[in-house]
């Protein structure tokens, strides 16, 4: 999906639209894969569902698209989320960056684990009331 999202961002400001092949070629690109495993089929049913919920619009007599206004704003929304909150946070999670004197996910995650450690203890010990 995120690629999806990625490859909206680079046809947005195209006059002319783009079309099922043109994104196919960028889709391949962006998900590292040759361009025939991504078949022209699955293009065709990713773009259904992009204009299904509204994020590109179909431009009439032709079989070029555009992307709409909420289709920009949630292209960059996630775009933006993905490569600014979710890309740094799992690498701090996973030790994936160099170590932090204070990394707060890494921190609030620890502390979630000990409170449920706990909440394991507490009914392991608790007498069973039938």
């Amino acid at each position: 999906v995120i690629g999806l999202l990625q490859t909206l961002c680079g046809f947005l400001l195209l006059p002319n639209g783009f079309s099922n092949s043109s994104m196919r070629e960028w889709m391949a690109q962006i998900l590292g894969i040759p361009a025939d495993q991504y078949s022209p089929g699955r293009m065709t049913y990713d773009l259904r569902r992009l204009r299904l919920h509204g994020l590109i619009e179909r431009i009439p007599h032709t079989h070029r698209y555009q992307v709409t206004e909420m289709g920009t704003r949630i292209a960059f929304f996630f775009t933006k989320i993905h490569s600014r909150i979710f890309r740094p946070g799992l690498s701090q999670l996973f030790n994936g960056c160099p170590k932090a004197p204070n990394r707060m996910i890494t921190t609030a995650i620890n502390k979630l684990d000990h409170a449920i450690a706990s909440l394991f203890q507490q009914a392991k010990l608790a007498p069973c009331k039938t």
